[in-house]
Order: C-alpha cells, then sequence, then structure tokens
C-alpha cells in the first residue's frame, strides 16, 4: 500500500468513527474528498481547497479575527501545512481555506474538526474590560470543549496559547526564566488566573486522552496591531511606575513572530511546553528613554495597597496581582524554539515602538481608559501620594460622566 492509500484510509477511519453531533454522514461526505484531494462543496455549500501536500490539516479556532485571523492567513500559504480549516461563531475573510462556523463552546465542535489533525485554539477573550466571571467562563469552557472535541474527532494534536505570565512576577525572579520554570502565577480573577486554569485542563486532558498530543505555547507581553493587554495599558499612563527596590525588565512578543512560532507547533516541528518572545530584554532606563515617559516611584506598599482599595471599590476591574507584571520582572528564555532554528523578526526595540505607536492618542490610568481631557490631571500630580489619590479621582469622575450618560 502506497503513502497516499495509507493517508488516505486513516481520512476515511476518522470519517467512519465520527464524534457525537457530527453528523455522521455528513462528516463522511467532507472527509472522503478532502483525503482524495478533490475540490467539492462542504457542509455548507463551500468549495473545499484541495491539500496542498503531505502536510497536516489544521484547524484554527477564532479565526476570523485577531491572532487567529493572522494565523489562518499563514497557514493558508504555508509549505508545512496541507490544508487549512477557519472556526469561528462568524465567517471570516480569508481565502483558501474551509470555513466551518459554530462557537468553540459548543459541543457541536466535535462534528466540525472530521478529517483534522492537530488544532490551534486562539479563540481567547483577553480584554482588561471584561467581566471577569464572563470573560472566564468563556475562555475556561472554551479551551475544555476544545480539548473534548478534539479527543472524540481523534484529533491528533491541540496547540494552546497561554501567556508567559503563567511563570508569575516576581522581584526575586531569575532573569531569564527557564520554560521548565514551575507556574508560580496566583489563580485569581484576572487574565492569568484564566491561563492557569487552561494550563490545568492541558495537564488533566494530556493524562485522560494518551492518543492526544498536547503542546502548549506561552508568549511574552504581546504586541502587535488589536493587542489590548495590562502591559499595553501600561505605556498609555502619564507616568511610568515603578516600585522602591525593584527594577523591572522588559521583554515583547511581536504578534508576527507568534504566528511564526506557531506554524512550527502546528506543523509538529516544536513540541511540549515552550515560550516565545524577543531575545533578551530592556531595562527600566531604555523604556524611559524610548518612551520619552517620565516616571514615578513608589513604595510597595502604597502600590499596591492603592490598587487593593480601588479593585474592591470596583473603580478598576484588574486585580492587584497584574500590577505586579509592569513592576516585577518575568522574562523567559526561549530555548525550545531557539533549538528549533527559530529566531524572532522583531528584537525588544522595534517591538516596543509598535506598541508606543499602538497607544497614540489613548490615556489609561489604573489600566483603565479615560478620556483625553483627563491626561492633565494625572499628569500634573507631583508627588507620589498625590499621583495615586489623583489618579483614583479621574478614575471615579469619569465613572460618574458614563453613569449620567
Amino acid at each position: 500500500m502506497s503513502k497516499g492509500e495509507g493517508q488516505v484510509r486513516r481520512r476515511l477511519s476518522h470519517a467512519a468513527a465520527p464524534a457525537a453531533g457530527s453528523g455522521g454522514p455528513e462528516a463522511v461526505r467532507e472527509a472522503v474528498p478532502d483525503a482524495v484531494g478533490e475540490a467539492v462543496p462542504d457542509a455548507v455549500g463551500e468549495a473545499v481547497p484541495a491539500p496542498r501536500g503531505h502536510g497536516p490539516v489544521v484547524a484554527v479556532t477564532g479565526a476570523a479575527r485577531g491572532l487567529g485571523h493572522a494565523l489562518t492567513v499563514r497557514l493558508a500559504s504555508s509549505a508545512r501545512i496541507g490544508k487549512v480549516v477557519a472556526i469561528d461563531g462568524h465567517r471570516g475573510d480569508v481565502t483558501g481555506v474551509t470555513w466551518r462556523v459554530v462557537d468553540v463552546r459548543d459541543p457541536a465542535l466535535a462534528g466540525r474538526l472530521a478529517g483534522v489533525d492537530v488544532v490551534v485554539h486562539t479563540d481567547l477573550d483577553l480584554a482588561p474590560d471584561s467581566d471577569y466571571r464572563s470573560r472566564r467562563a468563556f475562555n475556561v469552557r472554551g479551551a475544555q470543549t476544545v480539548l473534548t472535541a478534539a479527543a472524540a474527532g481523534r484529533v491528533g494534536r491541540v496547540v494552546l496559547v497561554t501567556s508567559a505570565m503563567v511563570y508569575g512576577a516576581r522581584p526575586d525572579n531569575p532573569v531569564p526564566l527557564e520554560e521548565t520554570a514551575p507556574l508560580g502565577a496566583d489563580s485569581d480573577g484576572s487574565v492569568v488566573g484564566d491561563m492557569l486554569e487552561i494550563e490545568h485542563l492541558a495537564h488533566r486532558s494530556a493524562r485522560t486522552h494518551l492518543g492526544m498530543a498536547i503542546t502548549v505555547v506561552r508568549p511574552a507581553a504581546l504586541v502587535g496591531e488589536g493587542v489590548d493587554t495590562v502591559v499595553t495599558r501600561h505605556f498609555e499612563a502619564p507616568r511610568l511606575l515603578t516600585v522602591k527596590g525593584c527594577a523591572p525588565r522588559w521583554q515583547f512578543c511581536h504578534t508576527d513572530d507568534l504566528v511564526s512560532a506557531l506554524e512550527l507547533a502546528a506543523a509538529g516541528e516544536v513540541r511540549g511546553e515552550f515560550a516565545v518572545g524577543c531575545d533578551g530584554w530592556l531595562e527600566q532606563e531604555q523604556v524611559a528613554e524610548l518612551s520619552g515617559m517620565r516616571g514615578i516611584e513608589l513604595p510597595a506598599g502604597l502600590t499596591f495597597g492603592t490598587a487593593q482599595r480601588l479593585h474592591r471599590a470596583g473603580i478598576t476591574r484588574a486585580p492587584v496581582t497584574d500590577l505586579h507584571y509592569v513592576v516585577y520582572p518575568w522574562v523567559v528564555d526561549c530555548r525550545t524554539l531557539r533549538d528549533a532554528g527559530w529566531s524572532p523578526a522583531f528584537d525588544n526595540t522595534a517591538a516596543f515602538a509598535v506598541l508606543l505607536e499602538q497607544r497614540a492618542g489613548r490615556l489609561a490610568v489604573a489600566g483603565r481608559r479615560l478620556a483625553r481631557k483627563d491626561a492633565t490631571v494625572a499628569a500634573g500630580a507631583a508627588g507620589a501620594t498625590v499621583a495615586v489619590i489623583g489618579t483614583a479621582a479621574i478614575v471615579r469622575r469619569a465613572r460618574r460622566r458614563r453613569r449620567a450618560t
């Protein structure tokens, strides 16, 4: 039996044993032409692009927007990939791929994974302003459904995107952290807490579904078009906050570099749990010089105590632990990717320049975006205590204006 015939039979065996909710015969109709390389109507009446070669069939969740959209575009033209299945709650604009519309939290996802070899899960809510309960439910349930559906659909590998934040940010962290370092982040209501939950799901799934490999990709502080995180908002503030006695180091990851790393993971060229980011890091002095921002140094007790009070009062959504990631180091060593021959296209200086360009015209204090006219109040705070109190006053005033409207 030839190699090509073997591939066809494996695809047919996947289709012949569909997961619950897959529609049985529909999955067979969808998988058989893909295996033999014909372009025929998909289950929703679309033309299915024929596989380009012997690379894996890769499904990308969240393919219509953000990181998932960028990854889908790249994989659609990648010589490493045989075919791309784009999954989202609505159809996107990427051509040359097979679109399958489904919510990642819907168990019907299993039926959309017929004939898929690898799933890359990028459909996450990372917005700082999201309600943490709904965000946690979306992120954790989505990852759980993807893992369960992939196992039911006999997918060989799942690639999950979390964050290097799971290592935790602490004043005594080694610089850089090894990829094998323990996950020291706090499991709280932050986005990092979501990432920890997803990592725990990955570990449990690896023990439960022995035939399915799981790859976990942990990017450093993301920058790029549309990226909005606690780190990017830190540079939308009127001042650069530092904590006395601590020297933050800054490491970034451009979304283009994350996409190139995910391409390798999808192709199976890197596996396991690994970090991705720029080489090295920037010192606080370099960041201040490049940004042109004035700094403000506060005692740790005042900094974290005030942040905790603002959070408890409902003025800011972010828990105090989010502040750790802009005052303490969490630089990671990307050894796995380096050993695979990968190198980032962006260094930290270039990535930081992208962040600064993206922040133009925005103002955030205490991690919350405000109207531009409030900037003079925040920037005019002279002393440490006045600055903190002024920040809280600005946020309260903005909140009252929103309620009035």
